[in-house]
């Protein structure tokens, strides 16, 4: 079965701490490998403006992972736990046609 590639990106709250952001995206990538993802590359973008205010927030830390997996497993474990993690204000997880 053919891989296919998904972007993944998500919103961290601005005013957390480097370590802690740090320990946030590794744990979300390795949550990705062990559940049969690979990782292409994982890069924070940059601190942005929200559209409008999400959890008393007006800015976030947008973060971009692009991920292939012949196995969505991976994606519903992200999903699940980034729903209810409160340093992600929001996630997106797109599926690639390139």
């Amino acid at each position: 079965m053919a891989e296919t590639r998904y972007e993944i990106t998500y919103i961290i709250k601005p005013d957390i701490e480097e370590e802690a952001k740090k320990t946030l995206i590794d744990r979300y990538d390795k949550i990705l490998t062990d559940n049969g993802a690979k990782i292409i590359d994982s890069k924070d973008w940059e601190k942005k403006r929200l559209a409008y205010e999400i959890a008393n927030y007006k800015e976030g830390i947008y973060h971009i992972v692009n991920a292939t997996t012949d196995d969505d497993t991976a994606l519903g474990e992200f999903d699940r736990l980034s729903k209810i993690d409160d340093n992600v204000l929001r996630h997106m997880i797109i599926k690639r046609e390139d």
